[in-house]
Formats: C-alpha cells, structure tokens, sequence
C-alpha cells in the first residue's frame, strides 16, 4: 500500500517523474522511497485487511492518492510553459520547435529552455527534498483508509492550474510590455511611411529586443517562479522555507 501510493507519486511529480526517464528507473526509485519511508508511516498504517476486495479497493484510493498529489505538484510547472509560449508568440519565434523532455508533444525553444531551468532550480535550490516532506504528510493528510474526495481533488486542481496560468502571464510580464510599446511604435511608423516595409524592419529588432529583455529578466522569473513553487510544497509538506 505504501509502493502504491509513492509510485504513482513518482510517475507524476516533476523531474523523476518526466517521459524521458525510463519507467524502470522511476519504478525502482519508488521502491527504494518505500524502503526508507515505510518505517516512518507505520506507526499511522492500519492492520492489512483479511479479505482480497477491501485490499483491493485500499490499493485502488492509494493510487488515486499519489497520482492527485503528483499531478497538482506537475501542473504548477505549466506555468514556466506558459510564460514560454506567450514569450515566443509575442518575440515571432513560436515557429521553432523542438523536443522538450518533460513533454510528449514537441514544445517551442523557449519554453523548452524555461522548463529546463525551472528542473534545475527545483534541484540546485533543494526544493526537491520537499518531495519527500509531501509523501510522508500526505499520510496524515490523507491516512489510510480514508477516502479521498473526488470534488475537492478537481478543486485543487483547476485552483493550483489556475495559479499556474497566472503565473505565467506574470513570467512573461517584461516581454508582453516590450511586444506592446514595439507594436504601437511599428504601427505609428507604418503609418506614416507607408513605403518603408517596416515588417522586414520590426522581426529582428522584435527578436533581438525580446531576446535581451528575456536574458536580463531571467534570474527575477527563476526566483518568483521558485517563491511560487516553494509555496505550494509547504502546503503540502507541511515545513517552512524552501
């Protein structure tokens, strides 16, 4: 029950948890997390059922659990997606596409570029060791043989999506105004030499512009990003600092 519940966990949640590393590799670090957590939760773990369906149906809301749990801590790195999006449309470099690693479907440069960097701040600022804070209080969020609410899950999860996407828009803040003040700027000269092909004009300067605004706000939108982050695993893991 304890397996169930941290690998699903594990298959979800961020970094450990992305499409490229290997389901082995995420399957044996989930056991070997049950190994060092399992005499940590079972002073709170109950008496093994005596009979195969109530087994089975505890087995069953420990899966639900961990992937509830994995999947709101996975949602809030859309938000690093979304900043990269909104950047590459407003910069015109949403036509360049690549692998992004945490993702099954191809990603645009730049967010594939802000998702990597939000990976190593999760690891280089020890966020990841509220992981494991969340795994051992979820047990007294959620104790076994507790139900877990379907209608509470969905909340949290379109809150914690919606906080995501704010954020996001929030990341992209410093390229949106400049993309906006460029506009108006372009479309002012447009109108008042109608000759001039202001658009072979305005592409690279828009790339060049939104290129260096992103590289000088890099390090603001890695430290808000990882204040945000470092928020929603203390709710989970029930510590302060990050």
């Amino acid at each position: 029950m304890v397996f169930t519940r941290l690998a699903a966990m594990v298959m979800t949640m961020p970094g450990i948890g992305d499409q490229a590393v290997p389901v082995r590799i995420r399957l044996s670090f989930a056991f070997l997390l049950t190994l060092v957590l399992t005499p940590v939760v079972m002073p709170v773990a109950p008496a093994p059922p005596a009979e195969l369906a109530t087994m089975a149906l505890q087995v069953v809301r420990e899966v639900f659990i961990g992937l509830m749990i994995g999947s709101v801590l996975r949602l809030f790195m859309a938000s690093l997606s979304v900043a990269g999006e909104i950047i590459s449309i407003q910069s015109t470099l949403s036509f360049a596409q690549t692998s992004a690693p945490g993702l099954v479907e191809p990603s645009t440069t730049v967010a594939t570029f802000i998702g990597l960097i939000g990976l190593i701040l999760i690891f280089s600022t020890n966020l990841h060791h509220l992981f494991l804070g969340a795994m051992v209080k979820s047990y007294a969020i959620f104790p076994f043989g507790t139900a877990a609410s379907v209608t509470d899950s969905g909340a949290l999860a379109i809150r914690t999506l919606s906080e995501a996407f704010r954020m996001g828009v929030q990341l992209s803040a410093p390229v949106l105004v400049l993309a906006l003040v460029f506009n108006v700027a372009v479309g002012l000269a447009a109108r008042i030499m109608p000759q001039f092909q202001v658009f072979f004009v305005a592409s690279p300067l828009m790339v060049l512009f939104s290129l260096a605004i992103l590289a000088l706000s890099l390090g603001l939108i890695g430290m808000v990003w990882v204040n945000g982050y470092g928020r929603l695993l203390n709710s989970f893991a029930g510590v302060t600092g990050g």
